[in-house]
């Protein structure tokens, strides 16, 4: 398989990008990177360029502006790509961006309007089932955009495909953009490398779809069952979405349900794909007799080494440090082996003395390469001698901090072209997708976050919590009534195609390092990203990187690499060797468990969001 050379180093690069006279309606190819808003110009771009692993995900925007007409009926439609095999049916999927309007912005100052994020499909990825996509309107004077996502299959040959989106509008309207991949000789497994916890409180699922909070677990667990394989398709885990009553429950029901998607059986579009966590979820206070029951069915079915119970949350905040260690006295007696997991920072887990009784500690990303007090710079060497307990991780995760918790601050660092890294649907592409990239950097081996559906009854018109648009939302409730069809699914938010473009991210990076030149993956990602604080807003940035790690590996793995980058070698606490020989790429043992606050310390939800 020839080399990626410089010139085509792009995922994604447009074949003409200059702004155009928009008397007419315009419609053109866009990267993954740009948030196509209403006021977005219209471009030229005719061709967009894609480059992929085989069973990895690359997604583009088609977008569209209304010009002075404006443009109704709209339709679009890519049968396939075709090259040394044919990439098509549910690995083709179209879907009309939908826009949330602020009323006030996540960073103070930044202005409101309309932004997309929801993705309503044309075909749904889940019951595959036609929804309302398509036909929709582009007002005279604005832009819309139409989102593709193309999974190239583990068996697709590599080489160049060619496809077409056509997109039609009424009065005869026709316009095409050309999409060109090169799929590489290399393969991402299924199952996330880096574990996850991302929290679903199964109440909110229940109110958003079924209109109530009384659900019974025989209406709720195909609903959630449908949410837990949208989130394994963009590389996340929902490591709490297990109804909370019965508890325990019927194990042979649980079983039934969940079994699919702890061993790998699930019907996935990524073959074998594994919750890497799964979180205990029994009535507060914690109670012995269920600890042992629920540590023992674990250890039979060989998911232990995925489950978690979480000791508290943000602590004194959430919970107070004598709670803290008297439910880690507790599992430490009744589960022995049953791992803990703690949001708190190397700080105050010394001071309190908590080490003995935490397995995996999760501090913010603001406490863990900081700008302000004791946490100022990076802290990762704080963790050194917690970590070389066995059984120990460092997870990450981030909250309203990232922006401001309470309306009309926000974190000093979020400049334009600099900030945290954010999931707020009213920040840049950017911000999204580099989490993965921070997580890698610090040497945490997880990522947890503290709510997925959150908002999820008002997710298409307000999501607004905790001072940010979508913080703790991250799903859309599909309803026949939202977007069309005869079956209850997840919708995704543009957000998760970008967190899953950043845990793809975090693969390159690991092939890299696996492969022989774990130096120059720092590199590659210590010049995108200087220190957490200072993510840029350049989406282009996030895609000439990737492509560098895409070349690089393949030079590593074609038997014409350079000598590894001794230059820049791994931090201390990077978690690979520079003399690994593990083959990269290949499915990684299943994972160990993470966090999720939602319920810790009061037995209802919590919110998650440090103050």
């Amino acid at each position: 398989m020839p080399l990626i050379r410089p010139l085509r180093l792009a995922l994604l690069s447009l074949s003409v990008a200059l702004p155009a006279f928009a008397a007419g309606p315009a419609v053109w190819g866009e990267g993954l990177m740009v948030k196509v808003r209403p006021q977005t110009a219209a471009r030229s771009a005719t061709e967009v360029r894609l480059t992929a692993a085989r069973n990895e995900f690359v997604s583009f925007q088609v977008a569209l502006h209304g010009g002075d007409s404006g443009l109704q009926g709209v339709r679009a439609r890519l049968p396939a790509l075709e090259g040394p095999a044919t990439l098509t049916g549910p690995d083709v999927t179209l879907y009309r961006e939908a826009l949330v309007t602020t009323k006030k912005a996540s960073v103070a100052g930044e202005p409101v309007g309309s932004w997309p994020d929801g993705l309503v499909p044309d075909t749904d990825e889940v019951a595959g089932e036609q929804r309302s996509a398509f036909p929709f309107d582009v007002p005279a004077g604005e832009a819309r955009a139409i989102w593709v996502d193309v999974r190239v299959p583990e068996d697709a040959p590599p080489g160049d495909y060619t496809g077409t989106v056509t997109v039609e509008a009424d009065g005869g309207f026709q316009r095409q953009v050309t999409a060109r991949l090169t799929v590489v000789d290399a393969a991402l497994p299924s199952t996330a490398s880096l574990p996850s916890a991302f929290l679903l409180w199964p109440p909110h699922v229940c109110r958003a779809h079924l209109g109530r909070e009384d659900c019974t677990p025989q209406e709720l667990q195909p609903l959630l069952a449908r949410y837990q394989q949208m989130a394994l398709e963009h590389r996340f885990t929902l490591s709490s979405l297990f109804p909370r009553k019965p508890w325990p429950p019927a194990w042979s029901d649980f079983d039934a349900t969940w079994g699919p998607f702890l061993d790998g059986t699930a019907p996935t579009r990524l073959p074998g794909a594994r919750m890497t966590s799964l979180e205990y979820v029994g009535p507060l206070p914690l109670d012995a007799q269920n600890l042992r029951d629920f540590t023992a069915h674990m250890k039979a079915k060989g998911w232990l080494d995925r489950a978690y119970v979480q000791l508290g949350d943000e602590p004194p905040h959430g919970t107070t440090f004598e709670q803290v260690h008297a439910t880690g006295a507790l599992v430490r007696e009744a589960a022995p082996g049953l791992r803990t997991l703690l949001t708190t920072n190397s700080q105050e887990m010394a001071r309190n003395g908590l080490e003995g009784l935490v397995d995996a500690v999760v501090p913010l990303v603001n406490h863990l390469d900081g700008t302000e007090g004791t946490f100022r710079g990076d802290q990762r060497d704080t963790y050194t001698n917690f970590l070389k307990r066995p059984g120990t991780e460092l997870w990450m995760y981030q909250s309203c901090m990232s922006h401001g918790c309470a309306y009309g601050t926000n974190a000093p660092e979020n400049k334009p072209g600099a900030g945290w890294p954010s999931y707020m649907l009213d920040r840049s592409s950017a911000k999204a997708r580099a989490m993965e990239w921070v997580t890698f950097l610090q040497g945490a081996t997880g990522e947890l976050y503290y709510q997925t559906v959150g908002m999820l009854s008002t997710a298409w018109t307000d999501q607004y919590r905790f001072n940010g648009n979508g913080d703790g939302t991250l799903f859309y409730p599909g309803t026949p009534a939202a977007i069309g069809g005869t079956t209850d699914v997840p919708v995704a938010s543009l957000r998760m195609k970008l967190i899953r473009q950043g845990m793809q991210d975090y693969e390159w990076l690991k092939a890299v390092s696996d492969a022989g030149d774990p130096g120059f993956a720092r590199k590659v990602a210590r010049e995108l990203i200087p220190a957490a604080s200072r993510v840029t807003d350049d989406g282009a940035a996030f895609d000439a990187a990737r492509l560098r790690l895409i070349q690089r590996y393949q030079e590593l793995t074609e038997g014409e690499a350079p000598a590894p980058d001794a230059g820049t070698p791994p931090d201390a606490g990077s978690p690979w060797d520079a003399g690994t020989e593990q083959p990269p790429l290949q499915e990684a043992p299943t994972p160990r468990p993470d966090v999720d606050p939602e319920t810790v310390g009061t037995g209802a939800p919590s919110g998650g969001c440090t103050t």
